[in-house]
């Protein structure tokens, strides 16, 4: 089985439909692929109604979490949509993304950038504004030759010239609440040093010790030796390892399937989870 257990859609910051989305997914060779949008299960249902035969798609979100300072992304899977209180976090991060995105482009106009909001409100769509889209700008004006170039303190990295925060959740209190709804928690590339900065060893321990089920190992942000430090580390806490392409469709260079997931560590994840399982598609219709 090949499985890929973190892509992103057009419903957040990926240029794929839902639906472009798991047909990519099928055509790549993928068993199961898992729409972990940032904050948002606005895709869920475009992809389920396209959901390819041959194709498992888990359901899930990225969570923007934020500990002392240092940005900590999230996968939850599994979960209950309507679990409430999960559901209100998640519409809190929502709600502050547009102020946010237009506080960037405050900052990027008074360091001469001739970006727009109606540039980034044309590159967002329906899909929930976030950097990569204020990045993508730069990207169409010239100043930055990716969008992965923009992530820097230049410019849209934590703490750089043209960053603003949002509302964001504690890691502890997103695996308490990913817990209650039933769902799995795995860190995001816990240890993408060219993101940023990173949480400690230590924090990584304080969250397994606070119910964290995983960690992403393999990732394209992570090194060879990183990915080594990460299985020991993830060994010693007793953590599951994933890996995932982290796909953004045309947005990023990683390619679906470009990493994937151990089938026993799928399988321990779906055990784990109550809140929601796995579609297995039937073949779905053309959108």
């Amino acid at each position: 089985m090949r499985i890929d257990l973190h892509a992103h859609s057009t419903a957040s910051d990926g240029t794929d439909t839902p639906a472009e989305l798991v047909r990519h997914a099928a055509a790549a060779g993928l068993d199961v692929v898992a729409l972990t949008d940032h904050d948002t299960v606005g895709g869920h249902g475009e992809a389920l109604a396209a959901l390819p035969a041959g194709l498992t798609l888990v359901t899930g979100a990225e969570l923007s979490c934020r500990l002392d300072g240092i940005g900590v992304h999230m996968l939850a899977y599994l979960f209950d949509p309507e679990e409430p209180e999960l559901a209100r976090e998640r519409e809190l991060v929502r709600d502050d993304r547009t102020p946010r995105a237009r506080t960037m482009v405050d900052k990027l106009r008074a360091l001469g950038v001739d970006v727009t909001w109606e540039q980034v409100a044309r590159i967002a769509g329906d899909g929930s504004v976030g950097r990569p889209h204020v990045a993508t700008a730069l990207v169409e004006l010239g100043v930055v030759p990716t969008v992965s170039d923009a992530f820097t303190p230049d410019w849209l990295a934590d703490g750089g010239r043209a960053y603003a925060e949002k509302h964001e959740l504690d890691p502890f209190d997103a695996i308490r609440l990913v817990k209650a709804a039933g769902g799995v928690t795995v860190f995001a590339h816990p240890a993408a040093v060219k993101r940023g900065r990173c949480v400690p060893e230590s924090a990584i321990a304080e969250l397994a010790a606070a119910g964290l089920d995983g960690i992403e190992v393999d990732h394209m942000d992570h090194d060879t030796g990183t990915r080594a430090r990460l299985r020991g580390l993830a060994g010693d806490l007793g953590l599951l390892t994933t890996g995932s392409s982290d796909y953004h469709g045309s947005r990023k260079t990683c390619r679906l399937g470009e990493y994937t997931t151990d089938p026993e560590i799928y399988g321990e994840i779906t055990r784990r989870a109550t809140g929601a399982f796995p579609v297995p598609g039937a073949g779905g219709r053309e959108r």
